[in-house]
């Protein structure tokens, strides 16, 4: 079994933003919605609802964004 860093996507209101992705990056995001719905037992979720919580996950992760929003949220 895969240890993927995403997991179940969540319903949350959302905010419209129109974006234009490599191809190579759209691939990927579809093998990566594969593999997710075959680690879960469901059919592989819509790549475009994997954006939100990989840039969710890797904002939460960027030790450098933290410290700087911290400095800001100080002032």
């Amino acid at each position: 079994m895969a240890k993927l860093k995403l997991g179940p996507i969540a319903d949350d209101k959302p905010v419209k933003v129109t974006l234009e992705l490599p191809v190579s990056l759209h691939r990927d995001l579809t093998a990566y919605a594969e593999i997710l719905g075959r680690e879960a037992g469901q059919p592989p979720a819509d790549p475009t609802k994997l954006i939100v919580p990989m840039l969710q996950r890797f904002i939460a992760t960027d030790r450098g964004f933290a410290k700087a929003k911290r400095s800001t949220e100080t002032r």
